[in-house]
């Protein structure tokens, strides 16, 4: 069997994956289309072609702006249900899902046409795909505190919904230390916390995400490696980091996958996880992932298998779940 294959029929979780960055372009032009909604681009080509990013910003601007034709419950559900079949076709068995409510709530969706949306389907691909799921609702890092606190208090109602809160968006000059009381917060109410962090902004805030958010995950991580002190203390700990190589490429956060820090991160003892982060903008699902750095890192059968049984360990699954699902040949 070629590495290639055995990744394919691997079961695996996925750990950081953005629902809005799964959103298609194919289905944003029909769910333009049925909203009424203008979105810039008159074709489906014309609107792949904006996808070359120099930065993490230039992505954001096209996200944020895709984004914008998602108005119903029944758009959330399609959203998160295309996403769900791709992940089962590539044998997902478990994922993790953020999904952005300040992204929606600022343009007047209400919070509930989101999650009702959103969790439908997750219901519906546990029921009809045997795909377990957890939700993370990430406050955006651009926008202020008192936006954060806001969303906080909306979820509550939905909180049997959501299982942690993160933290995502424009990372340079927005450092976790911003939402220490928000989390802390969050974390009274019983909510798991976890953050982008150490994607283009230094390891500092890495040390801040863990230290001040205390946050049982690392979203993305690559800069810890400029820290010794820090990379010991998240081997030690067992802090997951949910790295994703296509994304690092597209956003030019590595100029070649050759050149990607997984292996000295495996190397190292870091519980690193393999994902995709946004999949619809940055050129693959989570096969796609494994396949693209396997080739570029030259990666064996064993560090794939140790891969996946890290995107299980680091999950949010119980440990009985876990060890169900670590029983890979």
């Amino acid at each position: 069997m070629t590495i290639e294959e055995y990744i394919k029929q691997i079961p695996k979780a996925e750990l950081h994956i953005h629902i809005e960055g799964s959103f298609e372009p194919e289905l944003m032009f029909q769910i333009a289309k049925r909203n009424n909604v203008e979105i810039g681009y008159n074709s489906v080509e014309e609107l792949k072609k904006a996808y070359n990013f120099s930065n993490l910003q230039d992505f954001l601007d096209i996200y944020y702006a895709g984004a914008s034709v998602l108005l119903k419950e029944q758009d959330f559900y399609d959203l998160t249900w295309a996403y769900l079949e791709k992940a089962h076709s590539e044998n997902v068995v478990h994922t993790e899902i953020f999904f952005d409510p300040q992204t929606h709530t600022n343009r007047g969706v209400a919070f509930e046409t989101v999650i009702h949306g959103i969790d439908r389907a997750l219901q519906d691909a546990k029921e009809k795909l045997g795909i377990s799921s957890k939700l993370i609702m990430c406050f955006l890092r651009h926008l202020t505190e008192e936006s954060a606190f806001k969303t906080l208090n909306e979820s509550h109602q939905f909180r049997n919904k959501i299982a942690a809160v993160g933290l995502d968006s424009s990372e340079v000059g927005n450092p976790p230390s911003k939402f220490e009381r928000v989390f802390a917060k969050a974390k009274e109410r019983g909510f798991i916390t976890v953050a982008h962090a150490g994607e283009e902004g230094p390891s500092d805030y890495i040390w801040e995400a863990v230290n001040l958010l205390k946050v049982s995950r690392i979203d993305h991580g690559n800069t810890c490696l400029s820290d010794s002190r820090l990379v010991k203390r998240l081997a030690r700990e067992k802090t997951g980091l949910t790295v994703c190589p296509l994304s690092n490429l597209a956003l030019k956060v590595v100029d070649d996958l050759k050149n990607h820090p997984l292996k000295i991160m495996m190397e190292k003892r870091l519980m690193v996880t393999i994902n995709s982060d946004d999949p619809a903008y940055f050129g693959g699902y989570i096969n796609e992932n494994y396949i693209q750095i396997a080739k570029a890192l030259d990666l064996t059968k064993e560090d794939i298998t140790t891969l996946v049984k890290n995107s299980f360990n680091a999950s949010f699954l119980t440990k009985e779940e876990k060890e169900k699902m670590l029983n890979i040949e």
